[in-house]
């Protein structure tokens, strides 16, 4: 385990205990999460992107944010659906964001999740062309995307006004290594190798929309399996990265069981529903002692086979709460994984 994150959700809104009330404070919160995270050692702040829903909506003002307070950690998304995107809008906002943080963003894209608008991305101006199915339309505009931030000509130019030029312009600005440092969001075995064949780094969720009998994390470590093989066969010339996701609770305090102790009891065992149509394995979620977490993520295959772990935080419990989790983590959970903290000072 070469890395850990914490991924946040950015739910906002007036339930009981909430301390992210407002939109405006789930944003404030979690830059100050990250800057707050950096200081203890923990390498990235990721955060989901949800439409229609109170939650972050709009990444790259809040990535850039972070990265003009920060100056270490990894920045980035789990995950943009690329449904609602216009790819080569998002190309300028992404490289500007990753050269605001010099280099350090690490975006995780994907189809996306089901969502409370019906036929949302249509709202926003895009639907599928005849034959074309909404995966189809993601996949197509994360292609136009990845050409974009590598500097492919995109429009033709106008010889009057671009001083002469011709032929195809190019989206600007251009960031280099950016497309080194996109992740696809896999739902299954078989579109993790898709991503691999493509270049595009794993990042793999709590959940995967299959099921074969086994325990989750033995069929998430498949999934990296066959995303290395993948990724081998094809050649690429640079490293890949893979991430997971878990919800991980240390128990330390009394505030802390006050909040989990329930989730020990209901929690901490795999579930199987059904999500889009398709039967999906749910991860459980890991709350109980730090010695315990330590030893039983030790045995869970995937987080083994991973080099980033993003943990799920509680955003609404607020910044000074998530911190203390996060500390928690980095001090007493994490090392037993081979994780050691970079350039965090004698914070801990």
């Amino acid at each position: 385990m070469e890395r850990i994150g914490f991924l946040s959700f950015g739910h906002w809104g007036p339930g009981q205990g909430s301390q992210t009330r407002t939109a405006a404070d789930a944003l404030l919160q979690g830059i100050e999460l990250a800057v707050a995270a950096e200081e203890l050692g923990v390498d990235g702040a990721f955060f989901r992107v949800h439409h229609f829903a109170r939650q972050q909506a709009s990444p790259f003002p809040l990535l850039s944010a972070i990265a003009a307070r920060t100056s270490r950690i990894e920045i980035g998304t789990g995950v943009i659906d690329m449904r609602y995107e216009n790819p080569l809008y998002m190309a300028e906002e992404a490289a500007a964001a990753d050269l605001i943080s010099g280099g350090r963003l690490q975006l995780g894209i994907s189809r996306g999740s089901p969502e409370s608008a019906l036929q949302g991305a249509s709202a926003f101006g895009y639907r599928p062309q005849p034959g074309e199915t909404d995966a189809d339309m993601a996949r197509r505009h994360t292609d136009a995307f990845r050409k974009a931030i590598t500097g492919a000509g995109v429009a033709q130019a106008d010889p009057r006004y671009a001083g002469g030029a011709t032929g195809l312009l190019p989206v600007q600005p251009q960031s280099p290594g950016l497309a080194e440092r996109i992740w696809w969001g896999a739902g299954s075995r078989k579109t993790a190798v898709w991503a691999a064949e493509l270049g595009m780094n794993l990042m793999s969720s709590t959940l995967l929309t299959e099921d074969t009998g086994v325990p989750f994390h033995e069929l998430q470590a498949e999934q990296i399996q066959l995303f290395r093989d993948a990724w081998a066969a094809a050649g690429h010339p640079h490293q890949p990265r893979v991430s997971v996701s878990r919800s991980v609770l240390p128990i330390v305090d009394d505030e802390d069981n006050y909040y989990f102790a329930g989730s020990a009891l209901r929690d901490g065992r795999d579930q199987v529903g059904v999500i889009d149509g398709l039967t999906a394995r749910f991860g459980k979620s890991y709350v109980g002692a730090p010695d315990l977490l330590a030893e039983q993520l030790a045995a869970d295959t995937a987080v083994q086979a991973a080099d980033t772990l993003l943990l799920t935080v509680p955003n609404q419990l607020g910044v000074e709460f998530n911190a203390k989790l996060l500390g928690n983590i980095a001090k007493y959970v994490a090392p037993a994984l081979g994780w050691s903290r970079k350039d965090a000072g004698n914070l801990l």
